[in-house]
């Protein structure tokens, strides 16, 4: 009679087990994976529309004169022009970009990115084909800029014409932070200064990294503008250019 109690309390023990051995197995695991996959996926085609207009509100202290807190300049440079008031673009013209060089407006989209909301002009850029979003109601206060005249492209190659230099500052590292001034500022004259000083050092002797890379960036942010403004191709202003500094 005592053999009976024992198995009726087996069960309740094995119940007891059990309920905690089916728990984690009803937990939803795998919920979490589907909610990931559109976010993940959803996220790499505004990362670069994201990554492209990251820079207008950086632009746009440039334009103004507004420099980081704790930042002094090493350069002074003088503010550039405002674009005409009236000012717009269309698909299939060109303007140049303060960070990027000269561009073609492929579309007028509207959009919505973080707080901003609107048209943004769609620029394709011609040195290496990135897209770059600009808004159409600020394009002017984010540096956009017509193409330069033929007129001001002379006054440029004058800028790239003449024997002073730029930048004669002590050690390197602060020239090459003046330098680098120079080029953000989106004035074609100062970018000329830039170009100038590094193709006269590159026919003296090899140019450092630092230097190369200075050289490389006043060429893709100058050189496609200074072209389409004097209506030649690419390839013969630059041998202009090499042959105005052999001389």
């Amino acid at each position: 009679m005592t053999a009976r109690p024992a198995p009726a309390k087996a069960p309740r023990k094995a119940a007891l087990r059990a309920v905690p051995a089916k728990a984690p197995a009803a937990k939803s695991v795998k919920p979490p994976a589907p909610a990931q996959r559109p976010a993940a996926a959803g996220a790499q085609r505004p990362a670069a529309d994201v990554r492209a207009t990251a820079a207008e509100p950086e632009a746009q202290k440039r334009v103004s004169g507004i420099v980081p807190r704790g930042y002094v300049p090493l350069v002074d440079i003088p503010r550039p022009p405002p674009p005409p008031r009236d000012f717009q673009l269309h698909v299939g013209d060109k303007a140049v970009h303060p960070s990027h060089g000269l561009g073609e407006v492929t579309a007028i989209e509207h959009r919505e990115i973080g707080s901003v909301k609107g048209e943004f002009y769609i620029l394709r850029i011609l040195d290496n084909g990135m897209r770059v979003m600009v808004p159409r109601a600020s394009a002017g206060a984010a540096g956009l800029r017509p193409v330069m005249t033929a007129k001001e492209a002379d006054r440029v190659l004058e800028t790239m014409r003449a024997r002073e230099v730029a930048v004669d500052l002590q050690p390197w590292s602060r020239r090459f932070r003046a330098y680098t001034e120079m080029i953000k500022s989106g004035s074609p004259h100062e970018v000329a200064k830039v170009l100038r000083d590094m193709y006269r050092l590159k026919f003296d002797k090899d140019l450092s990294f630092g230097e190369r890379r200075l050289l490389d960036q006043a060429k893709s942010l100058l050189m496609k503008e200074l072209a389409a403004a004097k209506g030649v191709t690419e390839a013969v202003l630059q041998a202009n250019v090499d042959e105005m500094f052999r001389a």
